[in-house]
């Protein structure tokens, strides 16, 4: 028992391998979400793809490795990811693994605390071969990371509690990249290059516990309002978009370097490129400089690397040609209607995208969405007409104010005031009728459903004509406080049996967060035997603060 502990402490070589087998299968499963992310649909933001390619090329040399010492892998690590660096993100990967690799080259085994410190000397060099790095982008999240590191390394029981906890840390920070860059926020997407660098921390982790690498991941944004990923992809609005300063994305090799270059040298050349372009990159040594830029001027960047030596795998792409197409392409796949729906709850979230809702954000009690977080997600729709479902009666007039916000979309909002409500609204929703059409459908189902919802008093108050405390079990109906108890089921069974009339035909609870599905079956149960005649569905609402939503049709 004691070695199989020590054993869970460290890293040895062959497992450092396959965990970073596992980060580039991880990566490479996920790469097609990484570059739905992107905001800026140019050949430069294939982030995903590009790498998934620095990874697989570091793999290809690991698989080549003379032995399955440290040294030897991490030695073929830094130098394949060198060599198939692809984009700003895949070059800042590559760097990420040379930190990595220089430090722990020298080990047998790696424990949290030598992990914690390669993280730390990969964030350095990464920064390093950014001339001018910008927050909110993969460097933000291996920063933020690699400091957390540095605490959790010295308290974390073994390697697995080590990496969940960084992982847990890379999706927080992850999470809060719109906040810090305007364009991430106008798009609703985080950052693209930081989702990569997530998925490999992931993928690290499944190696070291020894599980397969499946299908692609779901991505997390509960940490933040507004955000939606729609079946991984996310149209971009090209009107938000900053405009292309440096048409050219141009990467290249310098190999074969003359023997008189110098380490000065390389520094002149980067100094030169930020002086024709920008998103500059040029890393390596006297063996091998990568190159990376944005410029108008491609050709004299290639003959500027010239007097330093030969190039190699020389890649030109024309970002404002790639723009217009994705753009034309954009705006020919246009649909008449679309539809916002705003909720709170994965398992809403989730129901609404069954009932064709283009976009889904978050907002509810105690969470409302602003007029510009509705407005970014209806410019997120590629339809010339958008209905707004608030579904709740505090975020109505926000939607409305919406309006002023949006350019080149009609507005409507169907004055949903709560979530049963919405999806009855839904429910009415063709997609193939005109706009007036599914408005008056739409707002007609409004009055089709009544609801309740289960919940708990904050404060000690006399409302309603009941006496509360604060944590008792409440029962409402619409605005109403009329059911108060000490447990959410019997508060909840009682309210349905306020609803329930002889025109009653469907009953549907959707449970909370803070509710087991059990506990809803079992309610369920005893109204089934209250009601035969009435037909009960228990759905996943997933919803904070009510321990049900009730509708009853």
């Amino acid at each position: 028992m004691a070695a199989r502990i020590q054993a869970d402490k460290n890293i040895s070589a062959p497992m450092f391998k396959r965990m970073l087998i596992s980060g580039a299968k991880m990566l490479d499963v996920n790469k097609a979400t990484v570059d739905a992310l992107n905001v800026f649909p140019v050949p430069d933001g294939d982030t995903g793809t590009n790498m998934s390619l620095t990874m697989n090329s570091a793999i290809k040399e690991i698989n080549l490795a003379s032995s399955n010492s440290m040294e030897a892998i991490t030695n073929a690590l830094a130098k394949g990811a060198l060599r198939g660096a692809r984009g700003n993100s895949g070059v800042i990967l590559s760097q990420i693994m040379k930190g990595i690799a220089t430090t722990v080259s020298g080990s047998e085994y790696i424990d949290a605390k030598l992990f914690a410190k390669a993280l730390k000397a990969g964030v350095e060099i990464a920064y390093g071969a950014v001339v001018k790095p910008k927050e909110g982008t993969i460097l933000t999240v291996a920063r933020v990371t690699a400091e957390h590191a540095q605490v959790v390394a010295k308290k974390a029981a073994n390697i697995v509690n080590f990496l969940e906890n960084i992982i847990a840390k890379s999706e927080e920070i992850l999470a809060q990249t719109p906040e810090m860059l305007d364009v991430l926020k106008k798009a609703g997407v985080v950052d693209s290059g930081g989702y990569g660098l997530v998925c490999v921390f992931k993928g690290m982790l499944k190696g070291y516990l020894g599980e397969e690498i499946e299908g692609a991941e779901e991505i997390d944004t509960s940490a933040r309002q507004s955000v939606s990923i729609e079946d991984n992809v996310v149209d971009p609005d090209f009107t938000s978009l900053e405009e292309i300063e440096f048409a050219y994305c141009t990467e290249f090799f310098v190999i074969n370097i003359f023997k008189k270059t110098t380490l000065a040298d390389i520094d002149k050349l980067r100094e030169y490129l930020n002086s024709i372009g920008d998103s500059v990159i040029v890393i390596g040594d006297l063996e091998l400089i990568k190159v990376h830029v944005h410029t108008n001027k491609p050709g004299k960047a290639l003959s500027h690397a010239l007097t330093l030596g030969e190039l190699g795998k020389v890649k030109i792409e024309n970002m404002l040609e790639q723009f217009r197409e994705r753009k034309a392409q954009y705006e020919a796949n246009k649909k008449p209607l679309g539809v916002l729906s705003i909720c709170a709850g994965d398992g809403f979230a989730a129901i609404f995208k069954d009932l064709l809702a283009d976009q889904v954000i978050e907002g509810g009690q105690t969470m409302n969405p602003s007029a510009d977080d509705i407005a970014q997600a209806i410019n997120r729709i590629n339809a010339e007409s958008v209905i707004v479902l608030p579904n709740n009666k505090n975020i109505i007039l926000a939607a409305e104010q919406s309006r002023a916000l949006v350019s080149k979309r009609n507005v409507y909002v169907v004055p949903s005031k709560d979530v049963p409500q919405g999806l009855s609204a839904i429910l009415a929703y063709n997609a193939q009728a005109k706009v007036d059409a599914n408005l008056k459908a739409m707002t007609e189902a409004l009055s089709s459903v009544r609801s309740a919802s289960v919940t708990y008093a904050v404060r000690k108050t006399n409302i309603d004509g009941l006496s509360l405390k604060q944590g008792d079990i409440i029962g409402l109906e619409g605005d109403k406080i009329t059911r108060k108890g000490k447990k959410a089921e019997d508060v909840a069974y009682n309210l349905v049996k306020d609803l329930v009339n002889a025109d009653t035909e469907l009953v549907t609870l959707y449970y909370g967060q803070d509710t087991t599905e059990e506990d809803a079956n079992a309610l369920v149960e005893r109204l089934e035997d209250e009601f035969e005649d009435v037909e009960f569905i228990v759905q996943y609402g997933g919803q904070p603060l009510y321990y049900y939503i009730i509708s009853a049709e």
